[in-house]
């Protein structure tokens, strides 16, 4: 009782910020009220050390308190190779962090009352009629057999990673990236010619981890969600986006595809080799990504890119309870209903639940301390940025960089997310 008295009031000073801090104001002369000035600094100079000593070849990091921007900075390169710097709005590809946004379009929808969030997904996309779980898999050639779920799956457990589905390539289920794989499935982004609904109709023929509901299981749910809003809405996706999102929040730089004048800002993709970074190769994706390829695949999983000034946008949406710059994009009853554990115990005890767009922060989470306040919601993606958001204390943090492969030598996102929270007064 006691955790969901806080986090009602957590979730009423959200709303009650509406009235103050409505949009993203940059940093003055005068300090921010309840920000140490002092700390500041020294989160600031951790990261400097860090570029310093080449954990991670750039980043760019923002801390929002209220609406009002503490700290923003760019460092190092965007590109190593060319020794092109790191700049303030600069664009990443923020791979995961598509989830929050692509959720936040289905629970719009869903104020609409386009669908219950526990309507099967099949009686909008019958492909996902009958769906058959996983039963023996045969890896000499990759043949498996079946066993009928006693479920179906819904809106809500492709919301929660509950579905069954599996992530291909980034699955940790060696047989399921055999099968997704065969079977054609896109799993991040691709400069290939190819829709969400010709992929996720591949999707819907293939076995599931488990029954829905069961498990939680990172999958590809959001892509199917980016399919349903396409067939509810009757507009493509990333229009649908653009015009309901994006441009009412003013997120200028938040696409799947990337024009001409906005390419050049995009930052590389690097790893680590022979002790220095370089430039990531082409794998099971391609790094040209956003910039070229046939730009046919808007990815609700995994597609976009961004800068942070546009996420911090986003997310100050969430704390101002569903408005900014005047424009409501949510209901706050909505926002309760997203920020609400939706998986029950299926995390586990390690102080993170899910609601239906955010990892949330439990008691749990609150104890281990560095993490926020009670109900502070955060995710990050493939490339390594990160966010988190705190609607108690209004805070809002962002770190975004671009690597992949480069082993576990970074250590800004765990230190930059604990040093954020100590800034307050």
């Amino acid at each position: 009782m006691k955790s969901k008295i806080l986090f009602f009031l957590g979730g009423l000073l959200a709303v009650i910020q509406v009235s103050f801090s409505q949009t993203l104001s940059l940093p003055g002369k005068t300090p921010v009220a309840g920000i140490s000035r002092e700390r500041v600094a020294k989160l600031d100079a951790m990261l400097e050390e860090a570029i310093q000593k080449e954990q991670v070849p750039g980043l760019v990091a923002m801390v929002v308190k209220n609406g009002q921007v503490v700290y923003h900075s760019a460092k190092g390169f965007s590109d190593v190779e060319s020794g092109k710097a790191m700049e303030k709005n600069s664009i990443f590809r923020i791979a995961s962090q598509t989830k929050a946004i692509t959720s936040t379009a289905i629970m719009m929808l869903w104020e609409e009352g386009k669908f219950r969030l526990d309507d099967p997904i099949s009686k909008y996309i019958p492909e996902f009629k009958n769906p058959q779980v996983l039963n023996a898999f045969r890896y000499a050639d990759t043949t498996y057999s079946t066993k009928p779920s006693s479920k179906e799956i819904t809106i809500r457990h492709l919301l929660t990673h509950t579905s069954g589905l599996g992530y291909g390539v980034i699955d940790g289920d060696e047989r399921m990236k055999m099968i997704y794989h065969k079977a054609g499935v896109m799993d991040l982004f691709t400069t290939e010619n190819i829709t969400i609904g010709e992929s996720v109709k591949r999707l819907a023929k293939l076995p599931l981890h488990h029954e829905p509901g069961a498990k939680y299981t990172y999958s590809e749910g959001l892509d199917v969600l980016g399919y349903l809003i396409e067939i509810v809405s009757g507009m493509p996706f990333d229009q649908f986006l653009k015009t309901r999102i994006f441009d009412p929040l003013g997120m200028n730089d938040t696409r799947f595809y990337l024009s001409d004048a906005q390419a050049p800002r995009l930052v590389t993709v690097h790893t680590r080799k022979d002790n220095k970074w370089v430039s990531f190769p082409v794998t099971f994706y391609d790094p040209a990504y956003p910039k070229t390829g046939a730009k046919t695949f808007f990815s609700g999983g995994a597609g976009l890119s961004s800068t942070t000034e546009d996420y911090a946008k986003f997310l100050q949406m969430y704390l101002n309870g569903g408005i900014y710059n005047g424009k409501r994009i949510l209901s706050p009853h909505t926002i309760q209903t997203i920020m609400t554990n939706q998986v029950g115990d299926l995390l586990g005890e390690g102080g993170k639940d899910y609601g239906l767009a955010f990892g949330l922060v439990d008691q749990k989470g609150v104890q281990i301390g560095g993490n926020g306040s009670l109900g502070t919601f955060d995710w990050g993606g493939y490339f390594n940025t990160q966010y988190f958001a705190d609607p108690q204390t209004g805070i809002i943090g962002l770190i975004f960089k671009q690597t992949s492969g480069a082993g576990n030598g970074d250590e800004t996102g765990w230190k930059f997310r604990q040093m954020v929270f100590t800034l307050i007064e």
